[in-house]
């Protein structure tokens, strides 16, 4: 006997209204295909994804290939009701004819249990939870199932729900929900692994102020756990709380006090606030920490120039120079030595500066303006043609043409 295809049900898993036509069908699958792609599932919940998002893909099929085939492309609401008609009347067939597989089960289950009463211990017997919360999207929050379905059969049987959330009705893969016991609290793992599960979701769409109080949850729940201290210090960070983010991040140090991480998360967040002293004391505790990082280094003398410690800020950018300096870290290198006095240090680190990135327009410039100070006219010449080469600004131009003004003029060989 030849399936039948219970439009019906393929609508409710798609969240469609008819009538629809393809294209709506396009956008519902698209829609459910971002809510449920395997990525954005929570830990050890990815096949319920997987095979969930199958399910809405063959369902979306079939309903592609109804809506071609009907008239004007569009699959009325009286169609779906007939189809839903005959798909119930399918099923109520096979139901009365599983009832009377199971009256002939239960006769023999009767005669053996009058003449073999001790074949088996095992009772039968069932569960039914009322409420429930999906795992997936736990900023839903705790809804009602109205309904239990499969779709396909034999070793496909794939089963969902449809659940009625404060955000209305969702159709979700039944192994996503978690069945509520109101009787008895959440563990407190529990209530973390939901609570951060949501705030990826809202950090996913940079709506860090909404992670940030989610995760506020999670820290209640577990006030020691180095990922969420992570992961809260950077939402309020980058919604702007700085007060709160030196909060979460000095309760990380604590947690983590061996680790550069939290200290380098410190000093931008102090560096932001304006408390530079602060910001310099947590970038030294980093490159304590991480001696072999160059980067850590940088940033201790770049806080240092700030604070016009200009031997310091070269003692601790030399330091990031032997071990691989960046443009940047170069470029205030050659500032450090400029600002100290020592023009062949700054002339020399500038030059570097050229070499480690050549298509620098900034690092040609410092070049230029360094050499300016010297009495290498024609080398500060040269560096401005190719910081002007590169677009560098009016300030270059301006630069050169002073130079040429004081050139020493040559005659032609």
């Amino acid at each position: 006997m030849a399936a039948v295809v219970d439009v019906e049900q393929l609508v409710l898993l798609l969240e469609l209204k008819p009538p629809f036509g393809k294209k709506d069908v396009q956008a519902a699958r698209r829609t459910m295909a971002k809510r449920w792609h395997p990525d954005l599932a929570p830990t050890g919940r990815e096949f319920e994804h997987e095979r969930h998002l199958k399910a809405i893909n063959e369902a979306a099929d079939q309903l592609e290939a109804l809506a071609e085939q009907s008239r004007g492309g569009k699959v009325s609401a009286s169609a779906v009701k007939v189809a839903g008609q005959a798909a119930r009347r399918a099923r109520a067939e096979e139901g009365r004819r599983n009832y009377e597989a199971q009256q002939r089960a239960a006769e023999q289950d009767a005669d053996r249990k009058a003449n073999d009463p001790f074949g088996s211990r095992m009772p039968d017997h069932s569960v039914v939870h009322r409420y429930a919360r999906c795992l997936s999207y736990p900023e839903w929050g705790v809804g009602t199932v109205d309904g239990i379905y499969f779709t396909g059969e034999g070793d496909h049987v794939q089963q969902w729900a449809r659940v009625r959330f404060h955000e209305g009705i969702r159709t979700v893969p039944a192994g996503s929900l978690q069945f509520v016991d109101f009787s008895r609290p959440d563990d407190a793992a529990d209530r973390v692994e939901r609570f951060m599960t949501a705030a990826r979701h809202a950090l996913a769409e940079n709506d860090f102020a909404t992670a940030a109080q989610r995760l506020t949850y999670a820290r209640d729940a577990q006030p020691r756990n180095p990922v969420v201290l992570r992961l809260i210090t950077f939402a309020f960070w980058q919604s702007g709380n700085l007060a709160a983010a030196g909060r979460a991040v000095r309760d990380w140090i604590r947690v983590e006090p061996g680790r550069p991480v939290p200290q380098r998360y410190a000093s931008r967040i102090y560096e932001a606030m304006g408390a530079t002293d602060l910001a310099l004391s947590a970038a030294e505790e980093a490159a304590r920490l991480a001696p072999d990082d160059a980067s850590g280094w940088e940033r201790v003398g770049r806080l240092r120039l700030a604070r016009f410690d200009r031997l310091g800020a070269i003692e601790a950018l030399e330091q990031a120079r032997a071990l691989g300096a960046t443009l940047e870290g170069l470029l205030d290198l050659a500032l450090a030595h400029q600002l100290a006095g020592n023009l062949g240090a700054a002339v020399a680190a500038a030059e570097q500066a050229t070499v480690v990135d050549p298509a620098s327009a900034e690092a040609w410039s410092r070049l230029a303006h360094t050499l300016a100070r010297t009495d290498l006219v024609s080398d500060a010449l040269a560096a401005c043609a190719e910081a002007a080469a590169r677009g560098a600004g009016d300030e270059v131009d301006h630069l050169r043409e002073r130079l040429e003004a004081i050139a020493p003029r040559e005659l032609p060989a």
